[in-house]
């Protein structure tokens, strides 16, 4: 084939409504009834060959903790050895393939994922992490999708970019995977991160070690059969579920490891890093480390903001998907002006939502992650109600009898510095701080103040100004920052996502900024007619 083929211009996959009636409604029920009435076996997955190492742990409905949806094997050092292995031995021959033979292999996982995966990947987000069914398509099928039409695009645009040659020369980028391995860290709240992470350096050319989440590992397995479907090779993506602990420690210590790919908190990308940097000496290149880690994201009212928005948004920024979001609101500044109101709005629409199994389609929330999840954000709960000056307004509540159930809480405090409106709590509770309108530009300097955070926020005004100065003083509060919107809900290819300080390297998933970290370019220069003579004109005689 002679031609340079040119990788489709992507758009945005449309999110379908499952209202009652609709054809995905039926297929997405069918998926549930069927994915949950069976149980199934994990394996490990290395070189392309399944893996049984008889240790197992169970995979759970977070919202019905007895009920078991998979038994997961559990990968150990033997394991991850074996994975490098056949992720060194993959790399001599993916690293060769162009771009658009890489790319054909997403696009058309894009595509299974589009149609026939689209309900099961649903269903299986929707049992293992209690996510309901707007939820699970908005991540799992429409912004995963989005991950592999987007990426295919960047990388081609990132390829065109070459430097000039001046007459006689030709000047070009080679733009190399990495030499090594790339692990994969994947986290539990979102399937399209899980996707994501060991893709976006498979399409450049890098082979991959994936360590799923223990709590998201349902789903992932399940985009791991997608993909060997729509044509990936062994070893490409080696999926190595097992304790973090221990599969890092196996990791960490090789040489080969070329770079990680991390989602979760700032604390264990922080440790991966001290610990990368200790052997660093020790690695044949310097390792790429990419994360997006915690996040304490704000909402700031301005007393011009429109009361309505501003509470839908409260409501939906802070409590879809139990408040389990990076960017989920964590917090909110109020003016005292605006608040009598928008209390009344905010706690109208709480006592309308609904909690439960999230099959159940009238359900707004679900359960969180799992038994570690519930017992600390229960514990920052219990301490709110023995506090003067806290008050709990709605919720507060906390119910593990049979799935890890957190009532939405909203939280008045009157120190802006009390821990849950500092510390990530990651969980259906928003603090609020109701400031005096006077000390409105005093609000805007405590809110880029008060967290070592940086990843979302928003801020809430009619009054254009105050937009304009919030948007200059808070630049660098929030690598993602919205105006009369909620702080989450980031779309590929439209908000590139990630944030600085203690939110993470912001090297932005779902753009080309992040695909430059995934490879290593070799600048070529060829001369079409080298000089013959070691002399230049000016040696010679007057």
């Amino acid at each position: 084939m002679n031609a340079t083929p040119k990788i489709p211009v992507p758009t945005n996959e449309p999110v379908l409504s499952y209202a009652p009636g609709t054809p995905e409604r039926l297929e997405l029920k069918k998926s549930l009834k069927e994915l949950s009435a069976r149980q199934i076996e994990i394996p490990l997955v290395i070189g392309g060959k399944e893996v049984h190492t008889g240790k197992t742990i169970d995979a759970v409905m977070p919202h019905c903790h007895h009920h078991v949806l998979a038994k997961v094997h559990q990968g150990g050092p033997a394991e991850v050895r074996a994975a490098i292995t056949a992720a060194g031995e993959a790399w001599h021959d993916w690293s060769t393939w162009d771009l658009g033979r890489r790319a054909a292999v997403f696009l058309k996982a894009a595509e299974l994922l589009a149609t026939r995966y689209r309900p099961i990947v649903n269903a299986a987000t929707m049992l293992g992490q209690s996510k309901t069914a707007h939820q699970a398509e908005i991540d799992a099928a429409c912004e995963l999708i989005d991950f592999l039409r987007f990426n295919p695009h960047f990388a081609e645009r990132l390829y065109a970019e070459q430097p000039i040659s001046s007459p006689g020369t030709w000047n070009s980028l080679d733009y190399r995977p990495l030499e090594g391995f790339v692990y994969a860290i994947t986290p539990f709240n979102f399937t399209s991160i899980g996707g994501n992470l060991p893709t976006a350096p498979a399409l450049m050319g890098n082979t991959v070690v994936w360590k799923p989440a223990a709590t998201a590992v349902f789903s992932n397995y399940f985009i791991l059969k997608l993909l060997e479907e729509a044509g990936l090779p062994p070893g490409v993506i080696n999926f190595v579920p097992g304790s973090a602990a221990q599969i890092s420690d196996s990791l960490l210590v090789d040489r080969t490891l070329a770079g990680i790919h991390f989602t979760g908190s700032t604390e264990v990308f922080q440790a991966l890093w001290k610990r990368v940097g200790e052997r660093l000496s020790s690695y044949a290149g310097y390792p790429r480390l990419v994360g997006e880690t915690g996040g304490k994201d704000f909402i700031l009212a301005h007393p011009s903001a429109d009361v309505d928005a501003l509470a839908t948004a409260m409501v939906r920024g802070a409590y879809e998907y139990q408040g389990q979001k990076c960017s989920a609101a964590s917090r909110a500044y109020v003016p005292d002006t605006l608040w009598p109101r928008l209390r009344e709005r905010v706690l109208g629409m709480l006592g309308e939502v609904k909690m439960g199994d999230p099959a159940d389609f009238s359900n707004f929330m679900g359960a969180v992650i799992d038994r570690k999840a519930f017992d600390k954000i229960k514990g920052y709960l219990e301490a709110a109600q023995r506090v003067p000056g806290v008050k709990v307004l709605a919720g507060g509540g906390a119910d593990d009898a049979d799935g890890y159930f957190i009532e939405p809480t909203l939280i008045q405090t009157d120190d802006p510095a009390y821990r849950t409106m500092c510390e990530e709590i990651f969980g259906p509770v928003l603090s609020l701080y109701v400031y005096p309108e006077a000390r409105w530009a005093e609000t805007v300097r405590l809110v880029d103040q008060t967290s070592p955070y940086a990843l979302t926020g928003a801020i809430f005004a009619q009054d254009r100004r105050a937009v304009d100065e919030a948007q200059a003083s808070l630049r660098y509060a929030a690598g993602n920052f919205y105006v009369n919107d909620k702080p989450t809900g980031a779309v590929v290819g439209q908000q590139p996502f990630g944030g600085a300080r203690a939110s993470g390297t912001n090297d932005k998933a779902g753009s080309l900024l992040n695909l430059i970290r995934w490879v290593s370019p070799r600048a070529v220069k060829e001369t079409f007619a080298p000089p013959r003579s070691f002399s230049y004109p000016f040696m010679a005689e007057a």
